[in-house]
């Protein structure tokens, strides 16, 4: 414990080597401009512990005195009954700060075993100027329910997805692999890899087993995912978290639902299938996915047509995983020459974006298809994607007709194109195609989302725009 001479952090969590995520996580802890509490969300066993007490290192590590840093468990037996106060009475009787006038960092660790946890943290955060709050938890989505209907103005959220591919290799010591080309202002513009065969072996390791920080390090785990993935998480979140807040009676159905929605991820889906595949009312399915969304299982991308016009009734949707790692666990890991590679590094493609706020679209009409679609201000496309696990489009761009016919109808000038291992440009019919590797691609998506800059430029578009 930090409290103790000499203070330090326990070698549990000192073993892990930092996310990336802790430099843009730390300044919402350490902020006191505007009077908020941090609540950290994020699904189950994606390092959120890990990550409060990285946090604290890097507070001691700044100066801040070890006894004016409180963290709390508070799934701990000892606890229960006691409300947020009365944690504070006990951290200043053991370390003889005074938690009433005193600056401290008070971190409330699993806060959602607390009974109306919400209202008492803001009562905190109204009545302590002093005290800056740091909560997390794992049912994500009874966290930020309850932090949304309650926190208004007193808590900002803080959003840990999965690991993105750049954190994967930089966690594995491997970036070397990769030389970025880097804008004046930090972000990628360009990248290239010295052995593509060795990015994208890390890559399919990546998609089998790179979502989770404990699997993606541990080969006992890799042995067996899907035990660690849909015991350690997927059930917990079925059986308990979803079921105690949404009042779920059917698990069944529910968990049915997730495995089918897992096994087609990135292909395109609508409620009438769904409801026919399982005897389930479309009303039903429904909320059944709205509810998987607000546990960070499932991501749904909505629909547009050739003229980019959102459809008035949504009938067909895709559904992406949020960590394409969760599908090798239920099912089995894939190889390069997998038929579901496709499916999953569209799904990985999908949740390196999914780090941003951005909107993305799919679009699809009678004989064609584009994979993602940002749509402007004006709901107009910004720009288009198409994803493949294929180096045959390089040579062959006419098979690219329904890319091209998009750009053409939106005066887009140039695509991205991701491949399998070619690198390069091509102009067909006045649209510059530029071909990357997937795995190149995720790399760079995830190293600009960590750095927090504009997600465009150098990913094969020349315009401006900040997320």
């Amino acid at each position: 414990m930090w409290w103790e001479e000499p203070f330090k952090i326990p070698s549990a969590y000192l073993k892990y080597i930092p996310r990336p995520y802790l430099e843009i996580f730390l300044p919402f802890v350490t902020s006191r401009e505007i009077q908020r509490a941090t609540v950290l969300l994020g699904p189950r066993r994606i390092g959120k512990t890990v990550l409060l007490h990285h946090a604290i290192k890097k507070l001691i590590e700044s100066g801040v005195d070890p006894h004016k840093i409180c963290y709390i468990s508070v799934d701990h037996p000892l606890y229960n009954g006691l409300d947020l106060e009365s944690f504070l009475d006990i951290f200043e009787a053991a370390t003889n700060v005074g938690y009433k006038h005193e600056e401290c960092f008070i971190f409330f660790d699993e806060i959602q075993y607390l009974k109306n946890w919400e209202v008492f943290l803001k009562l905190i955060v109204d009545k302590y100027k002093n005290i800056k709050c740091i909560a997390s938890g794992s049912a994500a989505a009874a966290l930020r329910l309850k932090s949304m209907e309650s926190g208004a103005g007193r808590f900002s959220h803080f959003l840990l997805p999965p690991l993105t591919f750049y954190e994967y290799m930089f966690l594995l010591e491997k970036t070397d692999l990769v030389t970025i080309t880097k804008s004046d202002l930090g972000y990628a513009r360009g990248a290239e890899t010295k052995n593509i065969v060795e990015l994208n072996r890390h890559f399919i390791d990546y998609l089998n087993f790179g979502g989770y920080p404990e699997v993606a390090f541990s080969k006992e785990i890799q042995k067996d995912p899907g035990q660690f993935v849909k015991s350690d998480i997927i059930d917990k979140v079925l059986l308990r978290d979803l079921p105690s807040l949404y009042g779920v009676h059917d698990i069944q159905e529910l968990n049915y639902l997730f495995t089918t929605l897992a096994f087609n991820t990135a292909n395109e889906i609508s409620l009438e299938e769904l409801s026919k595949g399982s005897g389930v009312a479309k009303n039903t399915i429904k909320r059944y996915i709205e509810y998987l969304e607000a546990a960070f299982l499932i991501k749904t991308v909505h629909r547009i047509d050739r003229s980019a016009k959102r459809f008035r009734r949504a009938n067909f949707f895709k559904v992406y995983l949020t960590n394409p790692s969760m599908r090798a666990a239920l099912f089995n890991p894939v190889n390069e020459t997998d038929e579901a590679m496709g499916q999953l590094v569209e799904t990985s493609v999908f949740s390196q974006w999914f780090h941003t706020d951005l909107l993305l679209h799919y679009a699809r009409w009678a004989n064609g298809e584009v994979d993602i679609v940002l749509l402007d201000k004006k709901q107009k496309p910004s720009w288009a994607i198409e994803v493949k696990w294929s180096d045959r489009y390089f040579e062959h761009v006419d098979e690219l007709k329904s890319a091209i016919t998009f750009c053409h109808d939106h005066n887009l000038a140039d695509m991205m194109i991701t491949s399998k291992s070619v690198q390069g440009s091509k102009v067909h019919k006045n649209v510059n195609l530029s071909f990357t590797p997937a795995s190149l691609y995720c790399y760079v998506l995830g190293h600009n989302v960590i750095n927090r800059r504009s997600l465009f430029e150098g990913l094969g578009e020349t315009r401006k725009e900040s997320v």
